[in-house]
């Protein structure tokens, strides 16, 4: 059964026939009380640390995700399915629209369908082990209008590539970027190491508070930009980003924070694990002609402690960790740092939760708590922090 999208006439509220059964939504009520029950959660968990400000809603709701990701499979039928994989399982549910996503993506997916059919290339079964396509990834800008698809394969074979490649064209012309992934691992929805560009550059553009941004096939790039926005102008002025302000951007991930702090004249300093994204910070950085930011790739905690025994510092230190927050040794290492502010960007309220308190003995005080409404439908809640030192570190819990 294909999902179908209703909208009510009167509210403009979008209600989807798959709520529950792919798991892109968690929350089915109206807008205003998907709000509210949000900030019910953030004042419940944070407002123990500082006041917690309202909430920042998306004007529009809907269609934000710039990153959308499509399996495909056969029906009972045999006739070729997209969609996404039930949360319970691996049963894949059709899905031929959705509210969340980019309206770019759904006519793209229809289309790869039926080229599929046509061009005889079978989706891959991840339990036989057999097949070639397994799933695409659309990546688009609103700010550029570039689009990238990916197609990721089981192996290098893809049958009738430069006819499929011309009648995607021909069909989609918004398309500016063709890329086929080769991806041998077994997990769904992974992308593998070895990209062929097939059609222009391979990657897209976009921009944000005034920056241009890389985006590859495999780069972290937040999936909602209008709130990203929002986000980040708060992180940067609870920062007090200045023309010769030191920072250090934890978790830098491409650069992007990090560099729209350089283009507000910071000297800024990246560190990042992740090889590749420390490369497409690089190239960002570049991209925007700054020469005032520098990138590290190395373990955040451990760049952070070597500054620190070498007698050095940061007047800033911006971090956005993983959902799973930060170690209590990166933690450990910022007490001794001791940064005058602390920018906390967190995707997971629980995790920020737990490390306020492990800053709070660290001799720091949360003066600004902003949530970010990232993820409408979801229960999912961005939040800015802004923590001040002290004095003595506060052995008090």
């Amino acid at each position: 059964m294909s999902n179908k999208i209703m909208t009510d006439k009167q509210t403009g509220e979008k209600h989807c026939r798959c709520f529950k059964r792919c798991g892109g939504c968690q929350l089915g009520e109206p807008y205003k009380d998907q709000l509210e029950r949000k900030q019910q959660k953030a004042d419940r968990m944070l407002s123990k640390f500082a006041p917690v400000n309202r909430i920042l809603p998306m004007e529009n709701p809907y269609n934000y995700r710039c990153k959308v990701q499509n399996i495909y499979g056969l029906d009972r039928s045999k006739r070729i399915i997209s969609g996404v994989y039930q949360s319970s399982g691996q049963k894949i549910v059709a899905v031929d629209d959705c509210f969340l996503e980019d309206e770019r993506a759904a006519p793209i997916v229809r289309s790869v369908k039926k080229l599929m059919k046509d061009m005889r290339i079978p989706p891959y079964d991840i339990r036989s082990g057999r097949g070639i396509l397994r799933h695409t990834l659309i990546r688009t800008s609103r700010s550029t209008g570039q689009v990238m698809l990916v197609l990721v394969t089981a192996g290098a074979m893809l049958p009738a590539k430069n006819n499929l490649v011309k009648a995607l064209r021909a069909a989609h012309p918004e398309i500016t970027t063709i890329v086929q992934n080769i991806c041998h691992d077994g997990m769904p929805l992974t992308l593998g190491e070895r990209d062929i560009v097939l059609f222009g550059k391979g990657y897209i553009e976009d921009e944000l508070c005034g920056c241009r941004f890389r985006i590859s096939p495999a780069s972290f790039y937040q999936v909602n930009p209008l709130q990203t926005e929002k986000l980040y102008s708060c992180a940067v002025e609870a920062a007090g980003i200045s023309e010769g302000v030191r920072v250090i951007d934890a978790y830098c991930g491409t650069g992007t924070i990090g560099i729209i702090c350089a283009k507000n004249g910071a000297e800024v300093t990246g560190v990042e694990l992740n090889k590749s994204a420390c490369r497409d910070a690089h190239k960002n950085a570049e991209l925007n002609g700054l020469k005032n930011i520098k990138f590290c790739n190395d373990d955040a905690g451990k760049f952070m402690q070597a500054m620190a025994s070498k007698g050095e510092g940061c007047d800033v230190l911006i971090m956005d960790p993983p959902r799973a927050g930060a170690s209590r040794e990166f933690i450990g290492c910022a007490g001794r740092l001791a940064p005058q502010k602390i920018v906390y960007v967190s995707c997971k309220i629980e995790t920020l939760e737990r490390d306020l308190k492990a800053f709070r003995r660290e001799g720091y005080k949360v003066t600004y708590i902003q949530p970010v409404d990232m993820f409408p439908h979801t229960m999912g809640i961005e939040t800015v922090c802004l923590l001040e030192r002290k004095g003595e570190k506060n052995e008090a819990h």
